[in-house]
């Protein structure tokens, strides 16, 4: 068991270890993504498509498969936002006063993605208060028997609505450089399928992006309605 934490240990204060924990906790939350979005678009297809979208998920598994997959996610999170501060901390200590331009430019760079990644935690912190444990009385009340109307009154509130798109177009940035490096971190990315590598990045934010924050518009413009 010592020798066990010890290499755990080892490998946590690597900035190589961290990395790869950044890039595999990332390559769970980008799946995530794509995989909540599809079932978010069920919106369009109907209130009877999304609910029992809705109640797919919840009783999947009996019931346990929403809370693995919870857990899961929450730790992918939690790993994936401390790796990367304490990365971010540790290139700060090692960082000399003769940096290259580059270097200073993903310096830079870097701390964006600390700034954007907070935010995005914040709004994924808002996101589950407001639909999954549902403080809202209404929202809570609606909820049980009807997903569909509860994302559609969650959306009414044009204050929600600027702070998702606001969250989510964050998020998006912070894909366009996360995905990219991603593929960088697990030896994946080479001189001649960078570019292709960085389209695909792009492609999938703006995929994402457009995807999600077209349900809260749809809701507010009254293409989605109760």
């Amino acid at each position: 068991m010592n020798a066990l934490t010890r290499c755990l240990d080892t490998y946590w204060s690597s900035s190589i270890g961290k990395k790869l924990i950044i890039a595999i906790t990332g390559l769970v939350l980008v799946a995530f993504l794509a995989g909540h979005l599809s079932g978010n678009l069920l919106m369009y297809v109907g209130r009877e498509a999304f609910n029992d979208y809705a109640k797919f998920l919840h009783e999947m598994l009996h019931g346990a498969g929403v809370w693995i997959a919870r857990i899961v996610l929450l730790v992918a999170l939690v790993l994936h936002v401390v790796a990367t501060i304490c990365l971010t901390r540790q290139n700060r200590k090692a960082r000399q006063a003769y940096q290259y331009k580059a270097t200073i430019q993903a310096s830079k760079s870097s701390r964006i993605m600390i700034v954007s990644g907070l935010t995005i935690l914040a709004f994924v912190i808002f996101h589950i208060l407001h639909f999954t444990v549902r403080i809202d009385a209404q929202l809570a009340r609606i909820g049980a028997i009807d997903p569909y109307e509860m994302v559609i009154i969650g959306f009414q509130n044009p204050l929600v609505v600027i702070f998702y798109i606001i969250s989510m177009s964050l998020l998006c940035s912070h894909l366009s450089h996360g995905v990219a490096s991603i593929f960088q971190t697990l030896g994946l990315r080479t001189e001649k399928s960078q570019s292709l590598i960085q389209a695909i990045a792009r492609i999938y934010s703006f995929a994402i992006w457009a995807g999600f924050i077209s349900i809260p518009i749809s809701v507010l413009c009254g293409v989605l309605k109760a």
